[in-house]
Parts: C-alpha cells; structure tokens; sequence
C-alpha cells in the first residue's frame, strides 16, 4: 500500500464524487471542518525528513500517494505548491501519485521545468461518472504528464471510457467504490466492464477497493472499511484468472 504525504489538508466539493466524501465524513468525526484549507504544520516536508541515523523517513523506492486529504491543484494551494514540486524533485528515488478532480488547472500549476512531466510523479484524475470522464479525460489527455492515471472512483455508475483509452495516452485505470455510513453502491458489472476496455487497449487495471456498499452477482454486501481492500484483491484475482 502507497505510504500519504498531505502537504495540506481540506478541500471544496466540486462534483457528484465529493457528496459522501470521506475526507469530510472522517473530519466530521473529529469536530473539525473539511472546508477550511490549511498547510501541515509537521508534515508538510515529510520526504525530506530523516531518523536519527540519517535514512529518509519514506524509503528510497516508496510510493507516495500524495495530497489525498485536499487536492493538490486546490486554488487555496497555489502559494504553497512551487515548494512542494520542489521536495518532490528532491526525492526522484521515489514515486509520487497525484490525483486531483481540477484537470483545468493542472497545467497553469505544473514547475517551469516540468517540460514532459517529472519521471517520479504521475498524475491521476478523478472520473466518478460518464458526465466527468468526458469533461475531464479530452483536458486531460493534452497534459503533458511521465505516467497518466485514470481513477474511476469512487464508480457511481457504469462509465465506458473506450474513446480515452484508445488514444495511449493513459497508464492505468484504478477503480473503487465509495466507502463509509452513506456509501453509493458500486456494482461489480461496472467494475467488470472498465477492466474489459482496459484489456482491449493494454491498459494497466487495479479495482483498488469495492466500497462499504457493493454488488455482486445481484447480491448486495454491507463490507466494513477495512475488509474493502482485501475483498478486492479477491475480485482482482478473480478478473485475471477468467482473463488469462
């Protein structure tokens, strides 16, 4: 599992995906307001951090899920942002993974040296839906960007991304359900679907978690939090076996 780096926390609702957004349900939890974006105190350099015998705290070879607590290319950030693409190139030993749902502001955000992307960063952007995947991806696909991630998640219904992913523009597509109390359903036949099209363009498929609320085969399944990624892995092997 990818290690998080949150150089800043909380974030604005912007589209369908965000209604049950965990970052507000868990904020919620502690009596705090997700809305309120604020810079790491004690966290903001931790790729650049070490222990006591002078080793990187994230590991050479790490992958990091980055800003997965707000949004990286959040308008609030942007006095932020040139000093945390600069921590990012001084670890080009390891991977970071940044996804965002603001694909109209990547490339006004991206360094001056960027050129085709940073070799240790790939950028992931969010399509919950139909209506999102095909707003997002054709911006998208004009990013210039080392590896380019699609996240389907979390999946609110089936969303055919054939036209995208013909393009060989795209790295992977990750798809998950929603998780927690009000979790939307997230149907395995969706699921299924994305990792046909993945199979037909040789796109890279990982069904990253089923959601708290999932359907399978008809049946409806009320899964715990922390078994959503485990009963994935299961469904990933199902799909590979059938597919092989």
């Amino acid at each position: 599992m990818s290690l998080l780096w949150s150089p800043w926390h909380g974030c604005h609702k912007c589209s369908e995906g965000c209604a049950n957004c965990y970052v507000y349900y868990l904020d919620k939890q502690r009596d705090k307001d997700a809305s309120i974006v604020t810079k790491s105190k004690t966290n903001f350099n931790l790729p650049l951090k070490k222990d006591r015998q002078g080793d990187y705290k994230i590991a050479p070879n790490s992958e990091v899920a980055t800003c997965f607590t707000s949004d990286f290319f959040l308008e609030e950030a942007d006095g932020w942002r040139d000093e945390a693409w600069s921590i990012i190139k001084s670890r080009p030993d390891v991977k970071f993974l940044i996804c965002t749902k603001r694909v109209e502001r990547v490339e006004k955000c991206l360094p001056k040296d960027w050129g085709e992307g940073y070799k240790n960063v790939a950028i992931a952007v969010t399509c919950e839906n139909q209506k999102r995947a095909d707003f997002r991806l054709p911006i998208f696909e004009k990013v210039p960007a080392f590896k380019k991630f699609i996240f389907v998640s979390p999946i609110l219904e089936k969303v055919n991304l054939e036209k995208h992913l013909k393009s060989g523009k795209f790295d992977r597509v990750c798809v998950g359900g929603e998780s927690y109390a009000y979790a939307r359903e997230c149907d395995y036949d969706w699921v299924k679907d994305i990792f046909a099209q993945c199979q037909k363009y040789g796109v890279e498929f990982d069904f990253h978690q089923t959601g708290s609320n999932f359907i399978k085969d008809g049946k409806r399944y009320k899964i715990k939090h922390h078994d959503e990624y485990s009963q994935a892995k299961k469904a990933m092997e199902e799909l590979q076996r059938k597919a092989s």
